[in-house]
Formats: C-alpha cells, structure tokens, sequence
C-alpha cells in the first residue's frame, strides 16, 4: 500500500531535518510538507531544505497550500483547486465528499487525499467520516484516492479493503 508521510515539525523528537533525512530514506510514495502555520515567505525557506533532502534520498516531496515555481507537485484544499494549479503542478487535493472528489478528478486533480477516516487527535470532537465515506469516495473517481485521519498499521488494510490507493500518516513517520 502506498504511503504519505505528513509532516508537522511540532511532532519530531528529533532535529526536524534529520527526522525528514530518516523518513525520506524510508521512501514513501512523498512527504508532504504540510507545516500549514508557516507564511509564504517562511513556507518556501523551509521547503527549499527539505526538498533538497528529498531529491538525495529519491523521495518526492509534495508542498502544501503555497505554490511555488520550485515545486512540481503540490496539495491544496477543495476551496483552492483549479484547472490553473493542475496545469501548472502534480496536483493533489483534500476532498470531505464523492462530489468534490468528482470535481478535483475533472479539473485534472492526480490524486485525491479523502478525510478524515478514523478518530484522530489532530480533529478532536469531530466524528470520524469512517469506511464507508471512503469507499464511496473510491468508486466516484478512476484517480487514486489516498485516506487521511487516524491511519495506523492495524487499520491500514481497512483502507485498501475499502478501495484507497493509499494512506497518509503523520505521527507514525514524525515520531519514527
């Protein structure tokens, strides 16, 4: 099954690029460089070294809201996709529903991340959307569908069972 690895620097017990170095030799399908707090400026800084760190160990890396001409592939939410950024990029897009996945698919999205699944504490309070929204989500689009929110290695299967090309994780791989 394939494999996101999402960042959130608040997360690493480690030096955050040495935490990226250790995940990107892992080879994940990508990192997705997601630190959603910084500003552009910031944003671009920071993506510049983990880039870097990603291309050595062969990884790609997927920005997250800021487009940049550095980047080749980038992940936005539903309300920022457009034909324009698919054009310009490998787009992926969060999708809350089989009509926005739908949409994401015609505007030229290479992928969609479909959210949250399970219970997780980065949502704390909101009903996960569970198995069968995914599996709905799977069967409205003839692109990959990778599943986000509580994913771990006991429920990962779940995922696939339900159609998800993949998954994301973000604490596994920021505490490895």
């Amino acid at each position: 099954m394939l494999e996101i690895a999402v960042t959130n620097r608040y997360l690493c017990k480690d030096d955050y690029f040495t935490q990226i170095a250790k995940v990107a030799s892992h080879k994940p399908y990508a990192i997705l460089l997601r630190e959603k707090d910084l500003d552009y400026d910031k944003y671009v800084a920071l993506s510049s070294k983990v880039k870097r760190i990603c291309d050595e160990a062969g990884t790609r890396m997927i920005a997250h809201t800021h487009a940049s001409p550095a980047f080749d592939s980038l992940h936005v939410p539903f309300a920022l996709a457009s034909e324009q950024l698919a054009r310009e990029f490998a787009l992926s897009v969060s999708v809350h529903s089989a009509e926005e996945a739908i949409k994401a698919e015609a505007i030229g999205a290479k992928l969609v991340i479909a959210g949250h699944i399970f219970e997780t504490g980065c949502k704390p309070g909101l009903s996960p959307r569970g198995l069968a929204f995914l599996e709905e989500i799977c069967r409205a689009v003839r692109i990959p569908v990778f599943a986000i929110g509580g994913i771990r290695a006991e429920n990962m299967q779940l995922c696939a069972a339900a159609g998800a090309a993949g998954v994301c994780r973000m604490s596994y791989w920021m505490e490895l």
